[in-house]
């Protein structure tokens, strides 16, 4: 009878590391980064930032964690092109502060439009993310271009994606470009 608790003990141990082991293969595996491309030419702004803050958290992995950084790279190209709706175009203000007395900046969006068109999606997914330790890294993957993105982010990326535009949107948006 004691023989066969020893052993049992002996399997359970086995068993332990065995679990461990194969723990540490999946987080290996399901770290791996792949890198996404999407075109933001005519793309609502709140629909695409949405889709990607959900890749840089690794949403789309079926090993989703929320404890650890998963997320693929994402490439976006032409943000100069992104649309917004309703009046956002024109009466949208980006504010920040300084630090100092009277340090408040407003920055209407047809002079980010001018000046940073990039900064316009990376400020929209910024506030998509969620605000922990993680946030900083994930943007870091974020790669933003204002035209075309270069040769070296588009031959190196390995999926790319593009949404379904419903015909009312795509009548808004033609509306809107006219």
């Amino acid at each position: 009878m004691s023989a066969i608790k020893g052993n049992a003990s002996i399997v359970f141990k086995v068993l332990q590391l065995s679990s461990i082991t194969n723990l540490s293969l999946q987080t290996a595996l399901a770290l791996t980064r792949v890198w996404h491309h999407t075109d933001a030419q005519n793309r609502v702004l709140g629909n695409l930032a949405s889709r990607i803050a959900w890749v840089l958290m690794g949403k789309h992995k079926p090993t989703y964690d929320p404890s650890v950084d998963a997320g693929d790279y994402v490439v976006v190209s032409n943000a100069s092109n992104v649309h917004l709706t309703g009046k956002k175009g024109t009466d949208k203000v980006y504010y920040s502060h300084t630090g100092y007395m009277g340090g408040l900046k407003a920055v209407p969006i047809t002079r980010m439009r001018e000046r940073r068109p990039e900064e316009i999606i990376r400020r929209a997914v910024s506030g998509m993310l969620p605000k922990n330790t993680f946030r900083d890294r994930r943007l870091d993957r974020l790669k933003i271009f204002a035209g075309p993105a270069p040769e070296v982010y588009a031959n190196n990326s390995l999926t790319t994606w593009r949404d379904q535009v419903s015909k009312s949107t795509a009548g808004e948006i033609s509306k809107a470009n006219a």
